[in-house]
């Protein structure tokens, strides 16, 4: 019965988790698409509604549910020894440290400048200088790839490491590139126009 709940709950927390991102995702892209600032306000809340209500409760789930996981059916620090759950356990838990200090802390920070450039009616200069950072976008668009490589290695369960490595240089390259097309298919600079 353990192992159903157990198995029950990791599901869960990456449905969450998963649906979470996919949602941050979408309000971030929309947020691009917009320079009223009520508009873009609201994205940028929905962001964090997404962040905070769906993706972190799973995170937590799935770190407690994988855990347990861990060490009563896999022999605690024994999963090194298996490529996949090795690789697993190591690209969540960076997942966990990179979404709850750049990605997160990034979309907190746009939150609170996006309220003060609210107070002021207008897009400021420091907001124009956040939304056009690089770094916090790339690890964004990291999220949902590395996501799926997660998901991939446990459903697949590959005896080397192999994908592992494959999958995360894949992952990086598709974070580059979007990275690299979103800001270009809607330029969030003062000669961009509202959509």
């Amino acid at each position: 019965m353990d192992y159903l709940i157990l198995k029950y709950l990791h599901i869960l927390g990456a449905v969450l988790m998963g649906a979470g991102l996919i949602g941050v995702w979408l309000a971030d892209l929309r947020s691009r698409q917009h320079r009223d600032l009520i508009r873009f306000s609201e994205a940028v809340r929905y962001i964090a509604v997404f962040y905070d209500g769906v993706v972190v409760p799973g995170a937590l789930i799935l770190l407690f549910s994988g855990t347990w996981f861990t060490v009563q059916y896999f022999g605690g620090w024994k999963f090194i020894e298996t490529p996949w759950l090795a690789g697993m356990i190591f690209l969540f838990a960076f997942e966990f440290i990179e979404g709850n200090t750049i990605t997160r802390l990034y979309f907190m920070k746009l939150r609170r400048i996006t309220d003060h450039a609210l107070s002021e009616g207008k897009i400021t200069e420091e907001l124009e200088r956040e939304r056009g950072k690089l770094i916090p976008s790339f690890t964004h668009y990291l999220d949902l790839p590395m996501v799926f490589l997660i998901i991939a290695l446990g459903t697949i369960k590959p005896t080397t490491w192999e994908m592992f490595f494959y999958g995360s240089v894949i992952a990086m390259a598709l974070a580059a590139f979007f990275t690299v097309l979103i800001p270009r298919m809607y330029p969030w600079g003062h000669d961009s126009q509202g959509v």
